[in-house]
Order: C-alpha cells, then structure tokens, then sequence
C-alpha cells in the first residue's frame, strides 16, 4: 500500500531515511533499502542533509523507485534557485516519484563545503505554494505546463517548542497546510507525553503526524542529545539505561524499536526511523512491529 492511501486509510506507515551515498556507488544503499522493503512504506530521501555533499535526492529516489520502492523526496531551498527546483519537481514527476517533503536546509557552514554559497532564492512558504502552483498546471512564471504533478506533501514540524515559539509554529504549521502540507515529521521523539503540549494545541483533521524516531548510536550520542538539542526531550531513565547495558549498540536499537511501538500504540498516522547512517541496522528496529 502506497504512503498516500496509507494516510488516508488510517494505516500506520512506517517511513525510514535513507541517505544517498557520498559518491556514485548506490550499492549499499540499494541493498539496506532492499533488506526491508516489505516492512517500509517510504524510503525518506535527504537531500544533502546537514549541508554535507551526496548525492542528490532527486538521483538517490530514481534509483530507489526503479527498482518499486516508494520514496519520500526532499525538496531544499538551500541550493536551488527557483527555476532548479521547479524542473526537479517536474523530473520527479515524470519519473514516477509521487510523495516530496519541503525543507528549508542547514546553512552550508555546517557542511563540508564550507566555501558554498547558499541559495534560498524562495523560503519554504514560496516553496510550498510553487508545489501548488505546479500542480494546478502553472509554474512561477503563470506559463501553462504540460502535464502536472500530484503530490502527497509533506514537511516538518517542531513540536517542542514551549509558548510563543510553540505558537509561532503553529501559526507556520497552519501556512503549511493552507499551502497543500498533509503530513509532518516531527524531531525525534523518545517520550510520547512530550509531544502532548503540541497536539492538544493543533487540530489534526485532514493532516498527519509522523513523530522521528532516531537510533541512537551510543550512550556519547544521548548525552549529547540529552544536554544540546533543547527541543528534544530523552529521560535521564533512559540514558540510565544504555549506561547500565552490557551490549549498549543492541539496547539503543531495542529503545528505536520499543519507540515506535509507542508511536503506533499512540495513534500516531505512522514513524519516521532515522538510522544516522546505520541503515543496515533498520530491519532489526522495524522487524516485527
């Protein structure tokens, strides 16, 4: 079942991130990809996330969908001006990707190219309403298409933002879904009641909440996640845990696990596994959900 009639029919999807290589060997990203298919609605697709070099998602997500794996593009302001990013999504299109997601992207100094020059030629508002645009058969320019593309958009969300950040959000939440947005990935989440803030403030009729799920890779990893990343919440039982673990890689990939459980149980449209790299380890965190 496809992520779009995922959604609609209430059936919980499971998305997973999957980074193109940094390089032109697909190999290891076609064979992790592979090893879980059955069990993935959509193989989200970054675009050069954290402004490190790879291949673009574009590329990574045909070669994905050529071999019937469903894909989540993204779609980043970062580097293309607005004529780049319309003929990507007309490509995307053509090619059979049906499902896109519109970030904004990190500034390139915190990439490995620290001398590019970003673009942000439209913010993700001006974004969304092109995806629109495209989609009613017109582009930026008011020029009839030929063909047009049908999307199932998505975007993110941060939902651990407390009081007028929280409303600010919102407030570009509802933009968003004016401007065609149907699902949102959230941070990563590790307690379900953190997130309960943000949704007895939303009104989730006609859209779908994904809550991330990330993998942590160490007991270095949550600490740093635990004491830095301020809108995301990881309990001091939990670090506790992995601290007192004999084998610490197979009880964080037991926690990614046990957190999408929750997610399901919660009611939740579906999950967002991000592996950081570790796609191999996906179908252990997926396998029997």
């Amino acid at each position: 079942m496809d992520l779009k009639r995922k959604l609609e029919t209430k059936d919980f999807a499971i998305l997973a991130e999957i980074e193109p290589p940094k390089g032109s060997d697909i190999a290891a990203m076609v064979n992790n990809a592979a090893k879980v298919k059955e069990e993935v609605t959509a193989f989200v697709i970054p675009e050069m996330s954290n402004a490190v070099m790879r291949m673009s998602a574009l590329g990574a997500a045909m070669v994905l969908e050529a071999k019937r794996m469903e894909t989540v593009m993204q779609v980043c302001c970062r580097d293309r001006n607005r004529i780049a990013l319309q003929a990507d999504l007309l490509a995307a299109s053509a090619c059979g990707i049906n499902n896109v997601m519109a970030v904004t992207g990190e500034d390139p100094s915190f990439g490995d190219h620290h001398q590019a020059a970003a673009v942000y030629d439209i913010d993700i508002d001006e974004l969304l309403k092109t995806i629109q645009g495209l989609e009613k058969g017109k582009d930026m320019a008011g020029i009839e298409l030929s063909g047009s593309p049908d999307f199932t958009v998505g975007s993110m969300v941060n939902s651990g933002l407390e009081g007028t950040d929280l409303d600010r959000e919102i407030d570009a939440m509802k933009r968003k879904i004016d401007a065609g947005v149907r699902f949102f990935i959230t941070p990563p989440l590790f307690d379900v009641s953190a997130i309960e803030p943000f949704m007895n403030k939303i009104n989730t009729s006609g859209i779908h909440i994904i809550p991330t799920v990330v993998l942590l890779k160490s007991l270095g990893m949550a600490r740093y996640m635990a004491r830095n990343m301020k809108h995301v919440y990881i309990p001091d039982e939990l670090v506790k845990r992995i601290q007192k673990a004999p084998d610490k890689v197979r009880e964080c990939i037991r926690i990614a696990k046990e957190s999408v459980s929750a997610v399901k149980k919660n009611g939740f449209s579906g999950a967002m596994i991000s592996t950081i790299g570790w796609e191999d380890r996906l179908y252990d965190i997926i396998h029997g959900i």
